[in-house]
C-alpha cells in the first residue's frame, strides 16, 4: 500500500498551504454543486459567486461548478466552451447521446470558473424513474406537487449520473471531491454515496429548513433547541419530505459544514450531527488605492439620496438636510426573522426621545424589502416631478440673475439687487413657491401595495403612528421593491444606496450568518446585528469593542424582547448623538475590518473541509494531522486607545459640553496609527486547534 500523503495545515502568508509538495492540485477535481450556480434565489449566490475567484486562483482549470440550465440567466452570464478535460467532455457526451441536454462554459464573474449546467426541464421524462430510485436507497417519498422537491430529484439525479461517468473514467488518479450546498443539491449526494463512488463528498447547510419555519412562526427558537419533536414540527408544516432530504444529505456527506457556529449548535439539534468544519461567508474585498476614496464615495450617494428626499418630502421640508442621518434594513420580507419587528418598536421610542431632547436631528429610515405591489405611487412620483420643475425654474431664474449681474460688472457698476429680478421672475417663483403646497402628509411607502390592509410593516407604523408628520424626528420610506439605478424614483443600484447611507440596522433573530451587515462592513458603513446571526457572533470573536468599530450586536439571545428593543433604542440614539467628526472616525474604523471578512482569509475553512474529506474517503492516500482543524478565533482587533465614537461613551456627561472639548477628544484620535495597529493584527495568523466539540452554550430565560 502507498504511504499516505500528510495534510497539515501550515501557514504563508497567513494562508494555510498543502504540506507535502508532492501533492500537486492536478491530481484532484473540485466539483461545486449549487441550485444557485447562475441562479440567483438568496444568499448562495453570494457565497459562490465571490468564493470563486479564490477557488479558481487556487485549483485553476480543474474547479467546476455545478448548477441548473436556466435560460434567462445563462443569456447574460455564461459564455459556452469546450470543456478542457477530456474527461469532463466524454461524462458530457455520454449523457447528451442519451437525451440529456448538458452545457458547459465559463462563467462571467470574478475569476472566470467553469460552469457544467443541467437542463431540468430536459431530463423531467425520467422523474417517476428517479423518484422510485431514491426512495429504493432512502426511503424518502417525494409528492407530486411540490415542484421545487421533484426539480431537486431531478438536478441531484443528473448530478450523480455525471460523477459516475466521470469517476468510472479514472483508475487511481485524479481524485474527485464534490462540495453540495443546501437540501437542493443533496440528492445528488445521497445517490453518489449509495453508489459507493469513490468521490470525497462535502455538504454545507447554509440554514436548516426546519429552523428557519420555527423562527417565523414565533416560537422561542433557540432556548427551546433540545425540546422541538423534529419529526412531528416538519409535518405539521409540510415539509417533512423535504426536512428528510436535508437530514440525509448531511449524515452521508464525509464532511458536514456550516456557516456559523450559532448554526451549528441548531444544526446539532434539527440536523443530529455536529458540524465538522465551521465555514464563515466572506466577501471579494477591493482596497481604493486612495486610503479615503470610500468617504468621498458616500459624500457622493448621500448627496443622490438627498435629492430624492427634497421631492419625497416636497411641502413638508422644515428639517435640515445636512443634519439628517439615513438609516435602513434590507433583505427578504421575512418581518419576524429580519428583525423588522423590532426595528420598527425602536424607531417609536427613538422618536420619542429625539422629541423629548429637542434634538435638531431628523432619522429618515429606509425599508428595501421587496413585496407584492402594482406600480409606483402617484403621490410619489408626483413629488419627484414637483422637486425637477423647481430645480428647472431655479436654473432658468439663476441664468437670467447671472447674465444681468455679468452685464452690470462689465460696465463697472454695483447692480441694484431690487432691480436686477423683474416682476416675471417675481411671478415664476411664486407660482413655485405655490405648487409645493401639499394637503397631504409625505406617503410612507413608494409603492401601491397589493395587500395593504394585511402588511405587517404598513400595519406596524399605523400601530405606532409614524406618517411622517411635521413633528415628528423619525420619518419612515418603505421601498417594496429591490433598488435599480433605472428606477424613476431613487436612481441607485443597492451598493450606491448602502454606501450613502449612515446606518445599516438588521437586528434579526434567524440569521444563520447576514451579508448586509458584512457588505456594510466592506464599504466603511457602521450596522447593527444580532448575537443570534453568524455574523454578529464572528464579530464578538475577533473585536474587543465592536461598538468602536460600528458593529452594534444586540443581545437577542439572552435578554427579554423588551429589553433587546431598549438596547436598539440606545444604540440608534447614541448614534444620532454622534457628531459628524465622530461617524467620519467611526467609518474609518468600520472600512478597517474588511480584511476580516475576505474570502483570501476565510477561504481557508473551505481548505480545511476539503482535506477532512480527502483523508476520510481516501485514508490510503491523504492523513489529516490531528493538529489541523482551524478554529474561527485567532486574534482580536484591540479597542482603540484613542476616544471611541460609540454611543456609550459618546454621550456627555455635562450639558455644558463645548467644541473645544470636541476638539480635544479628537486631538487623541491618530488614524495611521491605528490603521497600522489593525494591520498587524488581520496579519497574524489564525491560531490552529480542535474544533470544540460539543460545547453548549447557557440558555437564556426569554425569546424574543
Amino acid at each position: 500500500m502507498p504511504l499516505a500523503r500528510s495534510l497539515s495545515m501550515t501557514s504563508l502568508n497567513g494562508l494555510p498551504q498543502w504540506e507535502d509538495e508532492e501533492l500537486p492540485v492536478e491530481d484532484l477535481l473540485l466539483f461545486e454543486v449549487s441550485w444557485e450556480v447562475t441562479n440567483k434565489v438568496g444568499g448562495i449566490y453570494t457565497v459562490i459567486q465571490t468564493k470563486a475567484k479564490t477557488t479558481a486562483d487556487e485549483w485553476g482549470e480543474n474547479y467546476f461548478l455545478v448548477g441548473p440550465y436556466f435560460e434567462h440567466n445563462v443569456k447574460t452570464q455564461v459564455e459556452f466552451c469546450e470543456p478542457p478535460n477530456p474527461a469532463v467532455k466524454k461524462a458530457m457526451d455520454t449523457m447528451k447521446s442519451q437525451g440529456c441536454q448538458v452545457f458547459f462554459g465559463r462563467w462571467l464573474i470574478e475569476g472566470s470558473p467553469y460552469v457544467l449546467l443541467f437542463d431540468i426541464g430536459s431530463a423531467a421524462w425520467n422523474l417517476d424513474k428517479w423518484k422510485g430510485e431514491f426512495w429504493e436507497v432512502s426511503n424518502i417519498g417525494i409528492p407530486f406537487h411540490d415542484q421545487e422537491a421533484n426539480d431537486a430529484v431531478i438536478f441531484g439525479s443528473l448530478t450523480a449520473w455525471f460523477l459516475k461517468e466521470l469517476s468510472c473514467q479514472f483508475d487511481d488518479k485524479p481524485n474527485i471531491v464534490a462540495h453540495f450546498h443546501e437540501w437542493q443539491a443533496g440528492v445528488g449526494l445521497i445517490l453518489s454515496r449509495s453508489q459507493k463512488l469513490p468521490v470525497a463528498t462535502i455538504f454545507t447547510t447554509h440554514a436548516t429548513l426546519l429552523g428557519r419555519y420555527l423562527c417565523a412562526a414565533s416560537i422561542d427558537f433557540y432556548n427551546n433547541l433540545d425540546q422541538f419533536d423534529i419529526d412531528k414540527e416538519a409535518g405539521e408544516r409540510q415539509i417533512y419530505h423535504r426536512y428528510c432530504m436535508e437530514r440525509a444529505s448531511v449524515h452521508c456527506a464525509h464532511v458536514f459544514t456550516t456557516v456559523s457556529q450559532i448554526t451549528a449548535t441548531e444544526a446539532e439539534h434539527m440536523l443530529k450531527r455536529t458540524p465538522d468544519v465551521v465555514t464563515p461567508n466572506g466577501l471579494n474585498i477591493k482596497k481604493f488605492s486612495a486610503m479615503h476614496e470610500f468617504q468621498n464615495l458616500h459624500s457622493m450617494y448621500k448627496a443622490r439620496i438627498q435629492e430624492f428626499i427634497r421631492g419625497h418630502f416636497y411641502g413638508h421640508l422644515d428639517f435640515n438636510l445636512e443634519k439628517t442621518l439615513f438609516f435602513f434594513i434590507a433583505g427578504r420580507y421575512e418581518f419576524s426573522n429580519k428583525g423588522a419587528d423590532m426595528f420598527l418598536e425602536a424607531l417609536s421610542r427613538l422618536n420619542f426621545l429625539l422629541r423629548v431632547h429637542k434634538t435638531d436631528v431628523t432619522v429618515i429610515v429606509f425599508f428595501i424589502m421587496p413585496a407584492k405591489t402594482n406600480n409606483f405611487n402617484v403621490e410619489t412620483l408626483k413629488g419627484q416631478a414637483v422637486r425637477k420643475q423647481l430645480w428647472d425654474t431655479a436654473q432658468s431664474v439663476k441664468e437670467k440673475f447671472g447674465k444681468k449681474l455679468y452685464n452690470a460688472l462689465l460696465k463697472g457698476e454695483i447692480p441694484d439687487l431690487n432691480k436686477i429680478l423683474d416682476r416675471d421672475d417675481i411671478t415664476i417663483m411664486k407660482r413655485a413657491i405655490f405648487s409645493t403646497q401639499r394637503h397631504c402628509l409625505p406617503p410612507v411607502t413608494t409603492h401601491n401595495m397589493i395587500d395593504d390592509s394585511n402588511d405587517p410593516i404598513l400595519n406596524t407604523i399605523r400601530r405606532i403612528g409614524l406618517f411622517n408628520n411635521r413633528t415628528d424626528r423619525v420619518k419612515v420610506i418603505l421601498h417594496p421593491e429591490f433598488l435599480s439605478s433605472t428606477s424613476p424614483l431613487l436612481p441607485l443600484d443597492y451598493e450606491e444606496f448602502v454606501r450613502g447611507c449612515h446606518l445599516g440596522v438588521f437586528p434579526s433573530y434567524y440569521e444563520p450568518w447576514g451579508y448586509t451587515p458584512a457588505e456594510c462592513t466592506v464599504m466603511g458603513i457602521p450596522s447593527v446585528t444580532t448575537n443570534l446571526s453568524g455574523f454578529g457572533c464572528f464579530m464578538q470573536e475577533h473585536v474587543s469593542d465592536p461598538a468602536a468599530y460600528g458593529i452594534y450586536i444586540v443581545d437577542r439571545r439572552f435578554r427579554s424582547p423588551d429589553e433587546s428593543c431598549n438596547q436598539l433604542t440606545q444604540f440608534l440614539y447614541g448614534f444620532c448623538q454622534q457628531s459628524r467628526r465622530q461617524r467620519i472616525i467611526q467609518r474609518n474604523r468600520t472600512e478597517r475590518l474588511s480584511d476580516l471578512l475576505d474570502w483570501r482569509y476565510l477561504g481557508r475553512y473551505y481548505i480545511h473541509a476539503r482535506h477532512l474529506a480527502l483523508s476520510r474517503t481516501f485514508p490510503d492516500k491523504f492523513e489529516m494531522e490531528p493538529s489541523a482543524p482551524p478554529k474561527t478565533e485567532g486574534f482580536r482587533y484591540p479597542r482603540p486607545s484613542s476616544v471611541p465614537p460609540s454611543p456609550s461613551v459618546s454621550q456627555h456627561s455635562s450639558p455644558h459640553h463645548s467644541e473645544a472639548e470636541d476638539e480635544e477628544e479628537d486631538e487623541r484620535y491618530d488614524e495611521d496609527e491605528e490603521a497600522e495597529r489593525d494591520r498587524q493584527n488581520i496579519k497574524s495568523p489564525f491560531s490552529l486547534g480542535a474544533l470544540p466539540q460539543g460545547k453548549k452554550k447557557q440558555h437564556g430565560e426569554y425569546r424574543n
